[in-house]
């Protein structure tokens, strides 16, 4: 009877959001130079766990150079997880996983604020957070925890020239944070075909706006959202996959990775190679150049294109 009752409080989210009325629209955030280079190439790290996430994680960041060319002290960083449903990792971004990168960040003296609204059917956000543990998480580490949709007010209409999005209304605490770090999941979807770190955008868009995403063309409108701004630091919990499916259930594998990058298109096109090693039933092209949330990402200079970026490990 509770699921049942969720799954109807979902969708009546789903088919009941609207877009919110006389938000401010404002300029995309101006674009920041990659940090993460080698002989001004950009990097994707990808470190094979053992066990220890603090390790891995170090070594991931550690092999693109130091976590301050990208945090400084005093920085407000907004830390993007996925809380897309309450499903287990790799449905969801692992708490351990999130602690970590959340504890390097408040060590270079920055201030942290984690941000996510959930998928439709699973909303509200601040049930998801309950369900997976997150607000005693952010209690413990003693940062902010912000459910997009909770907060009417708190959004930006961002102009932007895409072929498929003219204007996208994001929350203002994103665009008015310093910097921006993601934490994808290495993961196929259902709809998407991939969901990783252009995908993992689409959790900041105000959820009225949403559903016209899906109208044709999801892959490209994905992949333009990112024309709004680009995170300064990707990184990517590998260790378990969805190599069928998803976003919230699927074919699970252990490919036992950390990736980190600066680059969206780089490490999601090395994160879908990864995938397509298990030769699993999906919706990945075979050459992941083809996908059109990269091609799109691509053709408005989103990241790196094919052999113009170096994968350290």
């Amino acid at each position: 009877m509770a699921v049942l009752f969720d799954r109807v409080v979902g969708v009546y989210h789903f088919l009941g959001d609207r877009v919110p009325k006389g938000i401010p629209c404002v300029e995309p955030k101006p674009r920041r130079s990659n940090p993460w280079l080698r002989n001004n190439q950009p990097i994707v790290a990808k470190v094979k766990t053992k066990g220890d996430i603090r390790l891995a994680i170090g070594q991931a960041i550690s092999l693109m150079g130091n976590l301050n060319q990208a945090i400084g002290r005093g920085d407000r960083v907004l830390v993007k997880p996925n809380f897309n449903s309450p499903d287990p990792f790799p449905a969801a971004t692992d708490l351990a996983f999130l602690q970590v990168v959340v504890e390097l960040i408040l060590e270079a003296g920055a201030k942290v604020t984690i941000g996510e609204s959930s998928g439709g059917v699973w909303r509200p956000t601040r049930k998801v957070f309950n369900q997976l543990g997150v607000p005693e998480l952010a209690r413990r580490l003693g940062v902010e925890l912000i459910a997009f949709e909770d907060r009417p007010n708190d959004w930006v209409q961002i102009r932007i020239n895409g072929d498929y999005l003219s204007k996208v209304i994001l929350p203002r605490s994103a665009y008015e944070a310093d910097k921006m770090v993601y934490l994808p999941c290495m993961k196929t979807h259902n709809i998407g075909a991939f969901s990783g770190a252009i995908k993992l955008a689409f959790g900041f868009v105000a959820p009225g706006q949403r559903r016209s995403f899906h109208l044709g063309h999801l892959q490209e409108k994905l992949a333009e959202i990112s024309l709004c701004w680009q995170p300064d630091l990707i990184v990517m919990d590998g260790r378990k996959a969805f190599v069928s499916g998803g976003p919230n259930k699927g074919q699970l594998v252990e490919p036992g990775l950390v990736l980190a990058s600066g680059d969206l298109i780089a490490i999601d096109v090395e994160a879908m190679k990864v995938l397509l090693d298990y030769r699993a039933s999906n919706k990945i092209p075979a050459n992941p150049w083809e996908l059109p949330q990269i091609a799109t990402a691509l053709k408005h200079g989103l990241g790196s294109g094919e052999g113009k970026y170096i994968v350290v490990d």
